[in-house]
C-alpha cells in the first residue's frame, strides 16, 4: 500500500488524532505540510490555515488521499511514529532484533527479510500494548520503508484478522 492508499483506508478518527498530535507537537511541520499541499492544489495556504482545526484536519485527510500527496503523507506518518509513538517502534525493533538508537530509529540497514516467527511474536506483543488500528497503521507505514516491502509483513497484514486499518 502507498501512503495515499493508507490514508484512504485508515480509521478517520485515528488519522484525526495523528493530525491533532502533529498540530500540537510539530507545529512547524504541520503548517509546512498544509502550505505544501495547498500550493500543490493551487490554493493559497492561508485559505486552509484560516479554517478551524477540525476543518484543517478534514482537508488534510481528504488531500492526503490523493496519489500526488504520497511524499508529504509518508513524511507525516514517519514523524508521527518516530516522535509520537516511540515506544511502539522500540518494541518492534527489539522484537525483530533490528539495531536501533533506543528511540526506534534504525541504526544501519533495514533487514532484507523479516523472520515470520519473530514477526508473529512481535505483532502479538504490539497488539497487547496498543490499539490494533494504530499497530496496523504502523506496520503498513513500516512496510513502505523498502521498495516492495517485506513478503512476511505483507502476508501478516493480509492474513491476521486483528490487523485492519478501519
Amino acid at each position: 500500500m502507498k501512503a495515499h492508499e493508507i490514508y484512504k483506508n485508515a480509521d478517520a478518527q485515528l488519522i484525526s488524532e495523528m493530525f491533532q498530535w502533529l498540530r500540537k507537537e510539530e507545529k512547524e511541520l504541520y503548517q509546512q505540510a498544509i502550505a505544501t499541499l495547498a500550493v500543490d492544489r493551487k490554493l493559497r495556504p492561508i485559505f486552509v490555515q484560516k479554517k478551524s482545526p477540525a476543518d484543517q484536519a478534514s482537508w488534510l485527510h481528504k488531500t492526503l488521499r490523493l496519489r500526488t500527496s504520497d511524499g508529504v503523507g509518508e513524511h507525516l506518518f514517519q514523524v508521527y511514529f518516530m516522535k509520537g509513538q516511540q515506544s511502539m517502534l522500540v518494541d518492534f525493533c527489539d522484537g525483530m532484533d533490528i539495531p536501533h538508537d533506543g528511540q526506534g530509529s534504525v541504526e544501519g540497514e533495514l533487514p532484507k527479510e523479516l523472520d515470520p516467527d519473530k514477526l508473529k511474536t512481535t505483532v502479538d506483543t504490539l497488539l497487547g500494548k496498543n490499539d490494533p488500528k494504530l499497530v496496523t497503521l504502523y506496520l503498513q507505514v513500516f512496510n513502505l520503508q523498502t521498495l516492495k516491502g517485506w513478503q512476511s509483513l505483507r502476508e501478516t497484514l493480509a492474513n491476521d484478522d486483528r490487523l485492519t486499518l478501519a
